[in-house]
């Protein structure tokens, strides 16, 4: 191990150590700005040690380069944007927006090294596998799931529950088609198209599952998805190898699964 892979693990350390100690000062709301101040700075501590992995590594193309330039410009202009603009009011539907980024990110992390080393010819072992499938499965729910929350929230998808005929046994049908597809995924069988399966099957699982659900339960949902974000998270940790994802997933879900029973009810 390098002199820099050294240093860049213990700047992901310590951006997972500003995390944990940001989310429990965000428990009262006179330390809440000191602990969203401290967990901004860990998230930048850990793009910029992810950044000089990079350069260091050289594993990243012009093209590459160009790419990452323009998804953080546009990423920091519309988080900056809607957090400052957002009424305290609407709260709620932006952490369920931003917490479906954050399910849908992790998504794609175990998307990514599926379609890289899995199949029936990859490389990723039964305990990488079954990381992946969770990470897919549980932030591809979350994603879907959040966006209806915020939805509902902001107005723009009905407040009543939605209750489509015959949900409960097409609920048991999309929770069997899942069931498959990652035992597929799992052993290695018929990869890619299993991985569609259940992205698909997750993602209308998700739409499903919230749409049955009243506007003013939506913080308990909203809360929910957060913790099923986090799980994700520390999911795509184990797949990539990343004790920060790893730390800071598994320390998000529990805290913020009890934080909105101070939210406003819209």
């Amino acid at each position: 191990m390098s002199t820099v892979d050294v240093i860049i693990r213990l700047v992901y350390l310590g951006a997972a150590t500003c995390f944990v100690i940001g989310l429990h000062l965000m428990n009262s709301p006179g330390t809440a700005r000191r602990g969203n101040r401290l967990s901004a700075l860990g998230m930048a501590a850990a793009v910029v040690a992810t950044l000089v992995y990079l350069i260091d590594s050289g594993t990243v193309t012009p093209a590459g380069w160009i790419v990452l330039a323009v998804g953080i410009a546009i990423g920091a202009a519309a988080g900056l944007y809607s957090a400052r603009t957002v009424r305290m009011t609407a709260m709620p539907q932006l952490v369920s927006l931003f917490n479906a980024v954050g399910g849908g990110a992790a998504a794609l992390i175990g998307v990514h090294d599926f379609l890289q080393f899995g199949g029936p010819e990859g490389t990723l072992s039964a305990a990488a596998a079954i990381a992946v499938t969770l990470d897919v499965l549980i932030g591809t729910v979350a994603f879907s799931g959040s966006l209806i929350a915020s939805g509902k929230l902001q107005g723009w998808v009905s407040g009543s529950p939605v209750l489509l005929p015959g949900r409960g046994a097409l609920n048991a049908v999309l929770i069997a088609v899942i069931a498959v597809a990652a035992g597929l995924l799992i052993a290695g069988l018929i990869g890619v198209p299993a991985l569609a399966v259940l992205v698909l099957a997750s993602l209308l699982l998700g739409v499903l599952m919230v749409l049955a659900i009243g506007g003013a339960d939506m913080p308990v949902v909203v809360s929910l998805l957060n913790a099923a974000t986090g799980v994700a998270v520390a999911m795509a940790g184990f797949v990539i190898e990343n004790t920060m994802l790893i730390i800071a997933g598994a320390w998000w879900a529990p805290p913020v699964a009890s934080s909105p029973s101070s939210w406003p009810t819209p």
